[in-house]
Parts: structure tokens; sequence; C-alpha cells
């Protein structure tokens, strides 16, 4: 193990900033915002990967592709869910073991984390590849937009162990603080889609195959940049060790399982607006495809929020800091309220050329107004949630996490979406989702601040040479095996 930097004192404890702890020293609003805007255009650059298939298939005029795109997504939305629900667990024990000043440590769970989220992503395209035509009917997918969409699938579904890579490279990079390079591994990819989808789709008249193979050339370019940046600049994977990863399962599921579950519950609301959305028909089924490519388009600060400052915690939770962790979740809702209020105003004035662009008839485009008129100012509660997602993953209570997101998409906007969109239409949908973001968000909020309340009261600020080692029994509620 390479040596904490720094002098030692009488007992032998390294200085505060150990080796790659960058966040343990430094103004905490800086950390979160430079954190954020960078985590915001890497997802942003992975989303875009999707918006930009789906304008381009709405070039072809045709409201059957852009349904079959949309719902395709969602799908493939739901196994990405996983990929990040797998990344936060490895950031969070990254990024203690880096606030611990045991870099070694850190590279070897990053390496685990990798084998582990490879093989789970592996198996699990494997068993939504065979069964994606009942998912799809489950999905209210039908006649020609359900054979559109199947096709969509067999030939996209492949590239979701590549963005499971790339995800988890990238959060690699975030939990030692390289908010460049972890921005770049999306950037790339979504460079790589842009070029692509026109020639794919359009010129070469590729149609829905061209944008499907356009989507796993870009995620592959995804994996292959962040392998490269997190091996060749950072040297925080080591060589493949199978019984080293075994052994770190135990430990990596204990935060990992949680925090899918936790990320589970998006694509769990958005099936459920889409089962409640397609009474409706299929120009409602295009509007709602274009609201959700639009959300993770434009909100892509609110939803990167999570892996952005979950390292910011992680170091200073590690490092012995309360103080740090109660300014840094701070920072991150006063970040969330003033993005959202600016993305929401650029939606709300955008939204004639956006219905424009995609061709969306009168039911389509009544749902996208409904959503960048009102609910997307609900998005400052849905930040709220995130940023206490990140504090319960970080503080060792991921369960949390869970219960937080699920009370708002099952307990909450699932039957709310049921019943408003029958007495308000499909704008009823949106508006039920609007609703969820509020309850959930300040309920989440609320007990994210007693949680770092009680743990200022039980844990002393470290003394300022001093910080906690990795045997510290009151730095060891997150399992490292």
């Amino acid at each position: 193990m390479r040596p904490a930097t720094g002098t030692q004192g009488q007992q032998g404890a390294p200085e505060l900033k150990a080796e790659g702890a960058k966040f343990v020293t430094g103004s905490l609003m800086r950390h979160v915002v430079v954190m954020a805007l960078s985590g915001t255009l890497a997802l942003t650059f992975t989303f875009l990967i999707d918006f930009l298939a789906l304008w381009w298939i709405s070039r072809l005029k045709d409201e059957r592709l852009i349904a079959a795109v949309g719902i395709g997504g969602t799908i493939q939305f739901t196994i990405m869910s996983i990929s990040i629900g797998l990344m936060i667990a490895c950031v969070a024990m990254v990024s203690r073991a880096l606030g611990m000043g045991n870099r070694e440590r850190a590279r070897h769970i990053a390496t685990a984390s990798l084998l582990l989220t490879v093989a789970v992503q592996g198996g699990l395209t494997l068993l939504v590849h065979v069964f994606r035509r009942p998912i799809l009917v489950l999905s209210g997918a039908e006649g020609d937009v359900l054979d559109l969409a199947d096709h969509f699938l067999a030939v996209s579904l492949p590239s979701m162990p590549l963005i499971a890579v790339g995800i988890l490279t990238s959060g690699i990079l975030r939990a030692v603080g390289d908010a460049w390079r972890s921005m770049l591994v999306t950037i790339l990819a979504g460079v790589v889609a842009a070029v692509l989808d026109p020639l794919l789709i359009v010129w070469a008249e590729g149609g829905i195959t061209g944008a499907a193979i356009s989507i796993l050339l870009a995620r592959g370019v995804m994996a292959a940049a962040g392998l490269w940046y997190a091996i060749r600049k950072h040297r925080m994977l080591a060589a493949p060790d199978l019984s080293e990863a075994r052994m770190l399962a135990a430990p990596y599921f204990a935060i990992a399982l949680p925090a899918i579950a936790t990320q589970l519950s998006p694509p769990f609301g958005s099936w459920a607006m889409t089962r409640a959305i397609a009474e409706h028909g299929d120009s409602a089924i295009a509007g709602l495809g274009v609201v959700g490519r639009l959300t993770v388009l434009a909100f892509g600060g609110i939803f990167a929020l999570s892996g952005a400052i979950g390292g910011i915690i992680g170091q200073n939770h590690g490092a012995g800091r309360p103080d740090r962790v109660a300014e840094a979740f701070r920072a991150a809702l006063i970040y969330a309220f003033v993005y959202t209020l600016v993305a929401w105003a650029v939606m709300a004035a955008l939204t004639g050329p956006v219905i424009a662009s995609f061709g969306l008839s009168t039911a389509g485009a009544d749902v996208l107004r409904a959503f960048t008129h009102v609910a997307a100012g609900s998005f400052v509660f849905t930040g709220v949630l995130f940023v206490a997602n990140a504090t319960f993953n970080n503080l060792g209570r991921p369960l949390w996490s869970t219960v937080a997101n699920w009370t708002r998409d099952a307990v909450l906007l699932w039957p709310l979406a049921v019943m408003m969109g029958r007495a308000f239409g499909a704008e009823g949908v949106i508006w039920a989702q609007a609703a969820a973001n509020v309850v959930a968000g300040i309920g989440a909020g609320w007990i994210a601040a007693r949680f770092i309340a009680a743990l200022a009261r039980t844990r002393p600020v470290a003394p300022a040479a001093k910080r906690p080692d990795s045997t510290d029994e009151a730095a060891s509620d997150i399992p490292f095996g």
C-alpha cells in the first residue's frame, strides 16, 4: 500500500488530506458545483445518445417509430439504472477508502466492482433479450409499435454491458476527483452518436436499425474511454482477480443491492406512467417518449447529483468531518434549486420549437406542454430527493434511499398516474409525477438532515492533524470486507 502523504503525529496518525482525498479540504460549494456540473455534462451526454436517436427517428415523420424507440428506451433505462446502482456502491466504497488514505484498497475495490458489474449486467441483458417481447407487451406496446420496439431492442440490447462499464469507470474517476475526464468519457460517446445518427438513420436509410447500431457503437466508445482513463491516467484498476472479487462481493452488494433497488424505482415510475398514458393512444405515448428524453437531457444536473456529491460526502465522512458533510448537503440543495429554475425557464420558452421539431400531434403536444409548463418545476424536490439519497448511501444507510424512491414511484406515483390520467386525460399523468416529486422530496430531505445532525452529535470533528484510519471502529459503518 502506498503511504498517505504528509508527516505523521506521535500516534502515527497521518494528515487529514490523504493521497487522492481532494474533497476533505477547500470550498465545498466549489467542489459541489464543479463535480455536479461535470457530472451533469457527463450524464447529459450519456442520455444524449438516446435523445439524438429519437430526434433523428422523428425526422422520418412516423409517430409509430417514435413510440417504439420511446418504449424500448424505457426498458433500457431500467437496465441502465442497475448500472447506476452498482456505480453508487463503487463510489461510496472507493471514496471512503481514499478518505482514509488507503489508495491501494480503493484500487482493488474499483477492480472488483468492475468485474461484478460486468457479470450482473451481462446476465441481466441476456435475460431481457430472451423475454423482450413479453416485457414490451406488459409495457403497453402493441401492433406495429410492438414489432418495431422488439427489433430495436434485439439490436441495441448488447450495448448494455458496455454502458455499464462506461458508467462505472466514470464514477471511479469522480471518486478520485477527476471531474474533467469523468465528463470526457461520456462526451466522446455523445459526439460519436451525433455523427453516426444522421448517417445511419437518415442518409443510409437505416431507420430504427440505424438508431440501434449508432447506440451500440457510441456506448462501446464510452466503455473504452472510461477504461483508458481509469487505467492509464489514475491506475485505479488492478489486474483482475476473481478470488478478490468474490471476497468483496458481500460488502459491495450490501451497498449495491439497496442502491439498485433505489435506482429501479424511477424506471418503475416511467413504466407506470407509460401504462397509464397508453390508454390515450400512440400520439400520447410519443409525447411521453419525448418528455422522457427531454427530462434526462434538461435535468441531467439533478440526476447527476447523487453520483456527483457521493464522493464528496464519502471522503469527508471517511476523514471524520461531519461538519463538512453537513456543509456539502446544504451546498447541493442550493445547487439543485438554482439549476431547476434555470432549466424550467429554458424548457418553457422552447416548448413550441420542441413540439414542431418532433412533429408531435395534438395529444403528444399537450403531454409535452403539461411537463414543460407545470411539472418541470417539481424537479426542485427531485433534486432534494437525490441529495438525500447520496447522503443515505454514503453514511451507510442505503436502505433509506430505497424507501424514499419507492415511496415516490410506487406508493405515490403509480396510483396517482392511474387516477389523474382517467380524471384529466394524458396531461393528468404528468401532473401526477409532479405531485409525487414534491411529497417524496420533502420527506427524504427532512430525514437526511436529521441523520446528518445526529452524525455531528455522535462523532466529533477530527483534529486538523488527524483523521480516522482504516481500523477506526467509528468509521466502519460502511463495510469493506
